[in-house]
């Protein structure tokens, strides 16, 4: 029960991996706030988690995290089911159009960005707020892939899950003298439904080489979505406590750290973005 007592809002959580990370945390002792803008789905996964934990421990808010007001309404509603609030994950996301930047509708590709960026940075707001008078909090985003390389076809999504990381980056600097940590979480390669939209689109929009990746994906059924969840338990709970402003990947990243490594990765810029030299490459060129 390493969140008993702990509530958390967890955006996205009407399926997937939002899903996944809500049964883990009720079954980590927390409360849980989910919100999705299918209020019918949603509510369909409020009775699935309610039939395996008290249901006293669940609040489903539909909320659109691209809408402030939605935002606002969702935090207000958590802090009077609830009132103290201590941990936001920050999951809710989608691809986007499709396509190269000069074909894809304009509309749509603002859309992405304002969901996965400007909502998610909103509720991070939102969340700050709240966290700050008690000096203790936990904030996590979700990232992955579209952070780490380039991702034709999908620009929207690569642009602002890159643009997370760095914001992630950044408010953990902003607010580590109220103890609150702020992590971002690649999840690995998840079988979801984004994943069939990917192959749906087809080669000529995402590119050969990606499309090929998520049909290799859907055979061989991809990071299982109890891992990422699992991280995101991890870095909620107070073993944590101090890790903050990294990029740490759910697959790959030997979690949970020793105190010795969570020391070693604080005082460098392992789990970070940042610009690689000629001399990281082994160069001599490139020093002035």
């Amino acid at each position: 029960m390493n969140l008993a007592g702990r509530t958390a809002i967890i955006t996205g959580a009407s399926q997937g991996l939002g899903a996944a990370i809500a049964q883990h945390f009720l079954g980590e002792g927390a409360n849980v706030v989910i919100c999705g803008r299918n209020a019918g789905e949603l509510e369909a996964q409020r009775e699935r988690l309610s039939a395996a934990y008290d249901a006293a421990r669940i609040l489903a808010q539909p909320t659109d995290v691209s809408s402030r007001k939605d935002v606002d309404v969702l935090f207000g509603a958590a802090q009077a089911r609830f009132g103290r609030l201590d941990i936001l994950v920050n999951n809710a996301g989608i691809y986007g159009p499709m396509g190269s930047i000069d074909a894809v509708d304009w509309d749509q590709w603002a859309e992405a960005i304002a969901i996965n960026l400007t909502g998610n940075v909103y509720c991070a707001r939102r969340a700050v707020d709240a966290f700050k008078p008690q000096r203790y909090g936990k904030i996590l985003f979700l990232s992955g892939g579209g952070a780490t390389s380039p991702l034709p076809g999908i620009s929207a999504y690569a642009a602002s899950k890159a643009a997370i990381v760095r914001f992630t980056e950044t408010l953990a600097l902003e607010v580590r003298d109220w103890n609150i940590d702020v992590n971002a979480i690649a999840p690995g390669a998840l079988m979801t439904r984004l994943t069939d939209q990917l192959i749906a689109a087809g080669p000529e929009r995402v590119g050969a080489l990606l499309h090929a990746r998520m049909v290799k994906l859907k055979q061989d059924g991809g990071t299982p979505l109890s891992l990422g969840a699992a991280l995101c338990g991890y870095l909620a709970g107070p073993e944590s406590d101090g890790l903050t402003g990294r990029l740490i990947a759910a697959p790959w990243d030997p979690w949970p750290f020793t105190e010795e490594q969570r020391r070693e990765i604080t005082d460098s810029d392992i789990y970070t973005l940042r610009r690689v030299v000629p001399k990281d490459r082994g160069k001599a060129w490139g020093d002035r």
